[in-house]
């Protein structure tokens, strides 16, 4: 009888932890995904010389978008706050061994150890694009070049790590962590997930990083060339007449 009470009891509870929330607010999903984009653009262009203004750019890109999470991670919602979920290396170890144990605890927005990842990967992205920016403008020399290619094998480890901790994440959970960062819902409590979307800041993100890849495109090589040879064919046919 007293069981059948606590379960009863319990039972609200439960449903509140398992209920579907809102956790990523757009522009941490805007975020997410053009930096998965422009990373894996610039490591793809990063040895040919043809598509080198498509990698500058993209690494300016990378250079924006973590300089807008930082800002996020200050006034943004609730669980994209650092102070939400940054919680330091000792309770990342703790949850690490929860996970051994059978016994995962369950969060809301990021995990203790992928909190830590998320921080490595900002810090990683920032030492990436000032180290290429820095090779970029002839600063440093060829030191500079090994230290922009190590710091992008760097990141490309720390992205293989965090992708090992979805899948884990996904697994003990139940729970399908790449879906939630395009949906934004996760199971938690009501209390802890974001109070709005914030769509009009995801769009404006979005918008200006297009209009950014927009200008570059126009100013690229490519284009100079292009309007050069219209100039060239226009002479060419005033010669003629």
């Amino acid at each position: 009888m007293n069981t059948t009470s606590a379960s009863r009891a319990e039972a609200p509870a439960m449903q509140a932890a398992q209920a579907r929330v809102l956790v990523w607010d757009l522009p941490v999903r805007v975020f997410h995904w053009l930096m998965v984009a422009s990373f894996a653009g610039a490591w793809l262009t990063a040895e040919s010389e043809r598509w080198r203004q498509v990698h500058v750019t993209l690494g300016y890109t990378m250079a924006g978008l973590v300089a807008f999470r930082i800002l996020w991670g200050l006034v943004g919602s609730k669980p994209a706050r650092f102070s939400n979920f940054v919680r330091g290396p000792a309770r990342a170890a703790r949850y690490v061994i929860s996970i051994l144990r059978g016994e995962a605890e369950h969060h809301t927005g990021h995990n203790p150890a992928g909190a830590l990842a998320i921080v490595a990967l900002l810090l990683m992205a920032a030492g990436v694009t000032a180290s290429g920016w820095a090779h970029f403008n002839e600063i440093g020399g060829h030191a500079m070049e090994e230290v922009h290619e190590a710091a992008a094998n760097i990141m490309i480890a720390l992205v293989g790590a965090h992708l090992v901790g979805v899948v884990v994440g996904s697994w003990v959970h139940r729970e399908n962590l790449m879906r939630a960062m395009v949906t934004g819902l996760k199971s938690g409590r009501q209390r802890e997930g974001a109070r709005r979307a914030w769509r009009g800041v995801g769009i404006a993100l979005l918008a200006a990083v297009l209009g950014f890849w927009a200008l570059q495109w126009q100013a690229g090589p490519d284009a100079a060339l292009a309007s050069t040879s219209t100039g060239a064919q226009r002479g060419h046919d005033d010669d003629d007449d």
